[in-house]
């Protein structure tokens, strides 16, 4: 009797983990990059499928230098809001120089 009811709950939990969403919604690690005055800035583990406007930046002054130290792919954007013709798809471990100019990021 005591075997079937930790069977069951071992089943019950393998079942949950299954459907509970895990952290395959955040991009782990650091995203880094410049403000528009040089100073360093970044977003830890940022949630993935959300737009971020940079702290720092706007798309008057917008931000530069941008290292993805995620394990997501991150999209830049020049306008805030993810907005724009003008992005860039930057893969994990990518890293830009200063030309490369940003005011949000959406990570895969």
């Amino acid at each position: 009797m005591q075997l079937r009811h930790t069977l069951g709950a071992a089943a019950g939990a393998l079942l949950l983990a299954l459907v509970v969403p895990t952290s395959a919604h955040a991009a782990t690690g650091d995203f880094v990059y410049r403000t528009s005055t040089g100073h360093e800035s970044g977003l830890a583990n940022p949630r993935s499928g959300v737009c971020t406007n940079l702290a720092g930046t706007s798309a008057e002054h917008p931000g530069h230098s941008p290292w993805n130290l995620t394990n997501s792919t991150a999209t830049v954007f020049l306008e805030p809001d993810c907005e724009g013709d003008t992005f860039y798809v930057m893969n994990p471990g990518k890293k830009l120089g200063s030309r490369l100019k940003l005011s949000s990021v959406v990570f895969s």
